[in-house]
C-alpha cells in the first residue's frame, strides 16, 4: 500500500509488453529496462504504453542506451502526443543500486517519474507488480540518499483491451492454454448471458432485502436506483423489433464485408495468372 502520492493506473497492455521484453532480452541479461509512457494528473497516473531500451548490467557498472530511448519517444509522439514519459520499468523483484542511477535520468526526462518493478521470474511465487516514487533523505549539507516509497497500483483497461483480457483468462482452464477468438454472435450471447447473471445476484439481493435476511445498504440502494432510472421507457414489442432490426443491420454488414474480402482474394489471384 501506497503511504502518500497518486494511485498508479495501468493497462493491460502495458504488462504484455513488458512480458515480451523479458522473454526477448538477450541472452545473459538478468532484466530489462524500458520507460513508461502514460497521462498525469492530479490523483493519479495513468500509464497506457511502453517500449524497451537496450542496456548493459554488471556488478560495478550500468549503460544504457539514452539515444534509442530519446529517437523511440520521438517516434512514438507523432503517433500519440498526448502520452508523455511519466517513467520507468524494470523486470525484477528487488531495486538495486543501478536503479537509482536510471531513475536519475528518468528524473531530468519527467517530474517526478515512478518506478514499476514487475516480478517475471516469479520469484516471489507470483507476479509482483509494483510502483514506487523517489524522495531523497540524508542531512543538509551531506550525503545524501534517495528512498523510493511504494504506491498504490490499481489494473484498468479500455472497451478494446476488454476483449483481450477476457480472451486471456478463459485459456487459464483449458489444458492447451490456447484458444481461437469468437465469433461476434458468440460475443453477443456470452455478454447477454453475463448481464442475464447480474440481473439474477441483483434481484436476489433485493429478495434478500425485502425479507429481512440482508440489511439493507443506502449506497448500493442509490446505485440500482441510478441504474433504474437509465432504462428508457419502451415497450417490450418496440424494443424487440429495434432489437431485430439492429441484428439484421450487423448480419448485412458481416455478410457484406465477407463478400468484399472473397473478391479481393479473387481478384489477387486474377491478377497473378
Amino acid at each position: 500500500m501506497s503511504v502518500y502520492g497518486p494511485v498508479v493506473k495501468i493497462h493491460p497492455v502495458v504488462l504484455a509488453s513488458i512480458c515480451d521484453s523479458y522473454e526477448r532480452r538477450n541472452e545473459g541479461a538478468s532484466r530489462c529496462i524500458g520507460t513508461l509512457l502514460g497521462t498525469v494528473d492530479k490523483h493519479s497516473i495513468e500509464v497506457t504504453n511502453c517500449f524497451s531500451v537496450p542496456h548493459n548490467e554488471s556488478e560495478d557498472e550500468v549503460a544504457v542506451d539514452m539515444e534509442f530511448a530519446k529517437n523511440m519517444y520521438e517516434l512514438h509522439k507523432r503517433v500519440s502526443p498526448t502520452e508523455v514519459i511519466i517513467g520507468w520499468y524494470a523486470t525484477g523483484f528487488d531495486i538495486t543500486e543501478h536503479s537509482v542511477l536510471i531513475h536519475e535520468y528518468y528524473s531530468r526526462e519527467a517530474t517526478n517519474p515512478i518506478h514499476l518493478t514487475m516480478d517475471t521470474a516469479l520469484q516471489s511465487s507470483k507476479m509482483s507488480i509494483r510502483a514506487y516514487v523517489s524522495a531523497q533523505m540524508g542531512v543538509p549539507g551531506k550525503t545524501v540518499g534517495v528512498m523510493f516509497t511504494p504506491l498504490t497500483v490499481k489494473y484498468v483497461y479500455f472497451d478494446t483491451e476488454r476483449i483481450g483480457v477476457d480472451l486471456l483468462q478463459r485459456t487459464r482452464v483449458l489444458p492447451s492454454r490456447t484458444k481461437g477468438l469468437t465469433s461476434d454472435l458468440s460475443q453477443v450471447g456470452g455478454s447477454a448471458a453475463r448481464v442475464q447473471d447480474m440481473l439474477t445476484t441483483m434481484l436476489a439481493y433485493i429478495d434478500d432485502v425485502l425479507s429481512g435476511k440482508v440489511a439493507a445498504d443506502n449506497s448500493v440502494g442509490r446505485f440500482l436506483m441510478d441504474l433504474v432510472n437509465k432504462v428508457p421507457t419502451i415497450s417490450a414489442e418496440d424494443f424487440e423489433n429495434m432489437l431485430n432490426s439492429n441484428i439484421n443491420d450487423l448480419l448485412m454488414v458481416t455478410y457484406l464485408s465477407n463478400l468484399t474480402q472473397a473478391q479481393i482474394a479473387l481478384n489477387e489471384k486474377l491478377v497473378l495468372l
